[in-house]
C-alpha cells in the first residue's frame, strides 16, 4: 500500500510539473497584445479624401514596423467628420476601447480641442493617460503657448513653413504685390499673420494688395474670390489652404485667367496639380518635409515602395513625416521596454513613454529627424518645390498621375528650419 501510494504521488507530481511547463511554454509563445493606435480624422464630409490619404500612410508605416518583429501596433480609425465635438466623442470612444495613443492632424482646431481634453483627462484619470501624436496640425501655438507634455508634433509648424517659403519669395524680384487668403480658423489666421510679419522683414517692398479669410470647407465656388484677386493686380497668392479649399481655389484661378504664382503649404497634392494643369508650371510653389523628386537613391526607393503598396494614381499621397512618426513611436516603445516599463495593452505608463519619445532620433530612407524635448516640436529638413511637367530635369515623378510634379528648388537643413519656442512645459 505504501509503495502504491508513493507511486501515485510521484505520478501526480510529474503530471503537475508537466502541466506547469506546458503553461509556461504556452505563456512564452503567446504574443503580446499589439499596442492600439487611434487615428481620429475626418473620414466623411468635404475633407474625407485627406483623411483617407493619412490612413493609407499610417497603415503602410504600421505594416513596416510589424513586419520587423518586436513592437506590434494595431491601427484603429475613428471618424471626426472634421468637427470638434465629433473628435472629442471619438476620443472618448477610443479611451473606452483601451486606446492610449491617439493620432490626428488634419485640423488645428480639432488638435487644440483634443489637447485640451487630453490634458484634463490625464489629470483626472492618471491610470488611463493618453498620448497625442500630431502629424499635420501646424498652428504654431500648439507647441508654443499651448504646448503640452502629452502632445508631440511631427510636422513643421506654420511659421517654420512660412519661413521656408520666404526663402524663395525674397529672391523673386518680379514680385510687387501679393494677396493673402486662408481658411477662417486658428491655422489659417496664423498663416496670414505670419505672412504679413515675414514679408515686412524679408520683402518690405512687396505690397499686400488684399487679404481675406473664408469659411473652412464650406465654399463651393471660389470664382468670386479669384475674380477679386485678379482685379487686385497681385502677382502672387500666399495661402495655407488644404483639401478641397485648395483644389477648388486653384481650379477657379484657372477659370478666371489669374496668371500669378501660388505660394502654398499644400499645393503639391490632393488634386491641385491636375486642377491647374499647364498654367501651374513654374507658378505653384509648395513647401514640405519631403518631396518624391528629392534626388537620392534612398528617397527614390522609398517612394517606389509606397507606390508598389498603393499602385492606384489616386492614392499617390505619401508623407515621410508620418512614417517618421511611427518609427519614433516604435523606438520609444522599445526604449520603454528596455527600461522595464510595461507597454502591454492595459498596463501602460504613458508618462514614461512620453519621456522616451522626447529623446526620439530617427532616420528612414535618407530622411532624419529629432524630437525637441523643450516643446515636443519635431526638427527635420524642409524642401520647397516648384511645379513642372513630368520628365523635365528634376521631375522624374508626377503627382497623382497628373503629369505634373515638383522639382526641388530649395532645401533647408533642420538647423536652418528651426525656430525658437515660447513653450513653458508643465511636466507630471
Amino acid at each position: 500500500m505504501f509503495i502504491l501510494l508513493r507511486w501515485v504521488l510521484k505520478t501526480v507530481s510529474v503530471a503537475l510539473c508537466a502541466l506547469a511547463l506546458l503553461g509556461s511554454a504556452a505563456h512564452a509563445q503567446t504574443p503580446a497584445a499589439p499596442v492600439k493606435l487611434a487615428m481620429i480624422e475626418a473620414l466623411s464630409g468635404p475633407n474625407a479624401n485627406a483623411g483617407e490619404a493619412v490612413f493609407r500612410n499610417l497603415v503602410w508605416a504600421v505594416e513596416r514596423v510589424n513586419a520587423r518583429g518586436g513592437v506590434k501596433l494595431a491601427l484603429e480609425r475613428y471618424d471626426s467628420k472634421g468637427q470638434n465635438e465629433e473628435a472629442l466623442s471619438a476620443l472618448r470612444s477610443a479611451i473606452d476601447n483601451g486606446v492610449r495613443i491617439v493620432l490626428q492632424g488634419n485640423s488645428s482646431a480639432n488638435a487644440a480641442a483634443l489637447i485640451d481634453a487630453i490634458n484634463k483627462h490625464n489629470e483626472r484619470d492618471p491610470a488611463r493617460r493618453v498620448l497625442f501624436l500630431n502629424y499635420s496640425a501646424v498652428d504654431p501655438s500648439l507647441t508654443n503657448e499651448k504646448c503640452s507634455f502629452w502632445h508631440f508634433r511631427f510636422d513643421a509648424h506654420a511659421d517654420m513653413r512660412m519661413a521656408a517659403l520666404m526663402d524663395v519669395i525674397k529672391d523673386d524680384k518680379s514680385l510687387k504685390g501679393v494677396y493673402l487668403i486662408g481658411q477662417d480658423y486658428s491655422f489659417g489666421q496664423s498663416v496670414l499673420r505670419e505672412a504679413r510679419r515675414q514679408l515686412g522683414v524679408q520683402r518690405p517692398d512687396v505690397h499686400i494688395v488684399g487679404e481675406e479669410l473664408h469659411p473652412m470647407a464650406r465654399v463651393k465656388d471660389f470664382l468670386p474670390y479669384l475674380a477679386k484677386i485678379k482685379a487686385s493686380g497681385a502677382q502672387a497668392v500666399i495661402t495655407g489652404n488644404w483639401g478641397n479649399d485648395l483644389t477648388l481655389m486653384i481650379k477657379a484661378a484657372k477659370e478666371v485667367g489669374f496668371d500669378g504664382k501660388f505660394y502654398t503649404f499644400y499645393g503639391n497634392a490632393l488634386g491641385a496639380p491636375a486642377a491647374i494643369g499647364d498654367a501651374g508650371i513654374g507658378k505653384v510653389v509648395a513647401v514640405a518635409d519631403w518631396l518624391p523628386n528629392v534626388q537620392t537613391a534612398a528617397s527614390e526607393a522609398f517612394y517606389k515602395s509606397f507606390r508598389a503598396r498603393y499602385p492606384a494614381a489616386a492614392d499617390d499621397y505619401v508623407h515621410m513625416r508620418m512614417q517618421l512618426l511611427i518609427e519614433a513611436l516604435a523606438q520609444a516603445l522599445e526604449g520603454a521596454a528596455k527600461q522595464g516599463v510595461s507597454t502591454t495593452a492595459g498596463v501602460f505608463d504613458i508618462a514614461a513613454l512620453a519621456t522616451q519619445l522626447e529623446k526620439a532620433s530617427v532616420s528612414l530612407s535618407g530622411q532624419s529627424g529629432t524630437m525637441r524635448a523643450a516643446d515636443h516640436q519635431f526638427q527635420q529638413p524642409l524642401v520647397v518645390g516648384i511645379m513642372d511637367r513630368q520628365g523635365v530635369p528634376g521631375v522624374k515623378f508626377d503627382v497623382e498621375g497628373s503629369g505634373y510634379g515638383f522639382r526641388v528648388a530649395k532645401t533647408l537643413t533642420p538647423e536652418a528650419a528651426e525656430l525658437p519656442t515660447s513653450c513653458k512645459m508643465q511636466r507630471p
